[in-house]
């Protein structure tokens, strides 16, 4: 009622008129700012700004349901305590968090999504020159410092969901803490519902703290008696119990990844098909394409007979639902505990993504999920002392077990030389950072000085890792621009070929048409070729070969924008000649000329080495080669049961001797069958040229 009665105010004192707009706001509008006044960060308004405007930093722990995504930034666009023409920037780990959330603001600005509120994510930019307010992945922020390294068009800066300690997050601290030293009017806001406050404070230079209550709908919190042997099961079972039981309300369940996701949902649609409620299940993971990812946004079902019980969403997602999303109507949480968490170790140089169990900070946001419209419950498939005992307090950072390399040729590009006494809140493992230089320096991106060479430049110009930007840097030696840039736009998206479970044999049949001889980079080409040749006028034929339309439509849009890089850089685009006997031997020197680091060698054995860190491996059942190559590149390492290395192609052992002498210098080898047969590669090298 209180709301009401301000809305009533603002109409009749003449500020009805949008300020961003010019027009009168629409009805719209009064229904969601009466909701919005009913946040507890709207009570807070005046001190964030105050505090905001004057402190350089500013760390903020808002609990989960406090509004502080969604209000935050308004807020700070709206005080006009920047100079005009500057933009509030306000990053999220996640691009599905990015999106969603600019759409909501700019609802509840009443403005069009794209102008004075926009988004960037990878590969997809909805801003324009008169955007005020703008969300964007951390990721996207970074790539922007490098043409821009004090981020002048930016008056505040607002990292939000900081303890999740992405990559790009913790390089953004160091770097956003130096340029608000060298700007003395730029604002950084730093806020999470988790965060180590302390820490925060103390890397940001004593920086104040400002608290933010959550909105007062409590969650109930069930555990499990026992262990669960099968979580699952466990999971599956608790979400039908939930299902036929008498409260209403959405479901969002956490699983760990997209094959556990598409398997649990097609298990609850059959075990609820007989339920006089309908449920409607909503997978949700990172590499389904956007417009699938806002299903989950939508209402749920309705009765299935006139007059009988309403259905319910149940919501299947990763990690990628934990934080920055209000999903309206979700009431019950199931959590099982675990997620997938990427492991890179320097010293095998492999990054696998593990199974692995989830900190208490996670286990609290996943439960926040439920009490977001009302109170709320959530069963975590674990026992009391498990949470109390097992699990960590917060996430161990991602800086501390990846891979550097494409970070480090970030720094490179924006003048940071000095990585080791670079300001990061955890320094990485030495060796971490030294594969890392190591690995830059074998692709030719940096020069034995560590300093940035004019191949490097251009890599770092790619939204792609450094062993994919040399293979499209390098396509025009090689007569293939356009198809090395098909082939790492396949990449760049999810998995092309699909394999329901209800027709696995006539998908396999489907996807062997496409494959081809020399390995599945090639594969991924042809059915790239097929797809523009036969579907430029309808979607049927991804439907009638099993192939994913939308991954086909993002590889283009993919395609498109490494397309303009590449001319702004004036880097040739080629198309290969396909009656050229050497055209498909031209792509895999390409891909070569990137991957040469990851080869595997077939020993007498019949099983493969990965050569010069000799870790046995095989290729993975999903690929096209019908034969075992003696040579073999390879996109991915995967540590299941067994390891495999996935998406494989076959080459030449004696084009490693061309392309990398440096890096198969015999020396750093260990003694087995991949380094005799170097050996011979090159005598034979030296007999030639002789």
């Amino acid at each position: 009622m209180v709301a009401e009665q301000k809305i009533e105010k603002i109409k009749q004192s003449g500020g009805e008129f949008n300020p961003w707009t010019g027009e009168p706001y629409s009805e719209q509008y009064y229904q969601i700012l009466e909701k919005r006044m009913l946040l507890p960060v709207f009570l807070q308004k005046a001190d964030v700004v105050n505090t905001v405007k004057d402190n350089p930093i500013t760390v903020l722990v808002g609990e989960t349901g406090s509004g502080k995504t969604t209000q935050i930034p308004q807020f700070l666009t709206e005080a006009g305590i920047f100079r005009e023409g500057l933009v509030v920037g306000c990053t999220q780990p996640r691009q599905l968090a990015a999106t969603s959330v600019a759409s909501r603001v700019a609802d509840e600005m009443d403005v069009v999504l794209g102008e004075q509120v926009g988004y960037t994510v990878r590969f997809d930019d909805k801003s324009s020159p008169g955007t005020s307010l703008k969300y964007m992945t951390d990721g996207m922020l970074l790539r922007e410092a490098m043409s821009d390294p004090l981020l002048e068009r930016y008056g505040c800066i607002v990292i939000d969901e900081a303890h999740e300690r992405t990559l790009s997050t913790d390089v953004l601290f160091g770097l956003l803490k130096e340029i608000v030293r060298q700007r003395p009017e730029m604002r950084l806001l730093v806020m999470s519902a988790t965060l180590d406050s302390g820490k925060f404070q103390s890397f940001f230079d004593d920086a104040p703290l400002l608290h933010v209550p959550g909105r007062a709908h409590p969650v109930e919190i069930l555990y499990t008696e026992a262990p669960e042997r099968d979580y699952l099961e466990a999971a599956i079972r608790t979400v039908v119990q939930i299902h036929n039981g008498p409260e209403d309300g959405d479901i969002l369940l956490f699983l760990t990844g997209e094959e556990e996701i598409e398997d649990a949902c097609s298990k609850l649609r059959s075990g609820t098909s007989n339920c006089a409620a309908e449920l409607l299940c909503l997978p949700c993971y990172s590499s389904l394409p956007p417009a699938q990812q806002r299903k989950i946004f939508e209402d749920p079902p309705g009765p299935k007979v006139f007059g009988g019980p309403m259905g319910r969403k149940c919501i299947v997602a990763t990690t990628i639902a934990e934080t920055s999303l209000t999903i309206d109507g979700v009431v019950f949480v199931v959590d099982p505990g675990f997620a997938k968490q990427k492991v890179y170790n320097p010293r095998i140089r492999v990054e696998s993504l593990l199974v692995s169990p989830i900190s208490k900070a996670s286990a609290k946001q996943r439960a926040g999920r439920a009490g977001r419209t009302r109170p709320g419950k959530c069963y975590r498939l674990y026992t009391v002392k498990a949470h109390d005992t097992e699990l960590q307090e917060q996430t161990y950072p991602e800086i501390l077990r990846s891979n550097l390399a494409g970070e480090v040729l970030k720094l490179k590009k924006l003048g940071i030389d000095d990585l080791v006494h670079f300001d990061f809140m955890d320094p990485p493992a030495p060796e971490t950072l030294m594969r890392a230089l190591e690995l830059l320096n074998y692709l030719g991106a940096l020069d034995d000085n560590g300093n940035l060479t004019k191949l490097g430049m251009l890599m770092s110009e790619l939204p792609l890792d450094p062993q994919l930007s040399k293979c499209v840097v390098e396509s025009p030696k090689y007569k293939c621009s356009h198809e090395m840039m098909t082939i790492a736009s396949m990449l760049s998206v999810q998995q092309c070929f699909m394999r329901p479970k209800e027709n696995l044999k006539e998908a396999d049949e489907c996807r062997a048409r496409f494959a081809h001889d020399d390995g599945d980079h090639l594969t991924l080409l042809n059915a790239y070729h097929a797809y523009k040749t036969f579907n430029e006028a309808n979607n049927q034929w991804c439907y009638d070969n099993y192939i994913n339309v939308r991954a086909m439509k993002g590889a283009d849009n993919v395609r498109e924008q490494l397309t303009r890089i590449m001319m702004r850089h004036n880097l040739s685009l080629i198309q290969g000649n396909f009656n050229d006997a050497n055209y498909y031997v031209n792509i895999r020197k390409a891909l070569t000329s990137g991957y040469f680091m990851q080869v595997a060698h077939l020993e007498r054995t019949g099983h493969y080495l990965t050569v010069k860190d000799s870790q046995s491996v095989d290729l993975h059942p999903s690929t096209a080669l019908e034969h075992k190559p003696k040579w073999a590149i390879f996109n991915e390492f995967v540590m299941t049961a067994k390891s495999y290395i996935r998406t494989v192609t076959d080459i030449k052992g004696e084009w490693l001797v061309e392309m990398a002498p440096q890096y198969y210098e015999l020396s750093n080898f260990p003694e087995c069958e991949a380094r005799q047969a170097l050996g011979r590669l090159y005598q034979r090298a030296l007999e030639n040229s002789s």
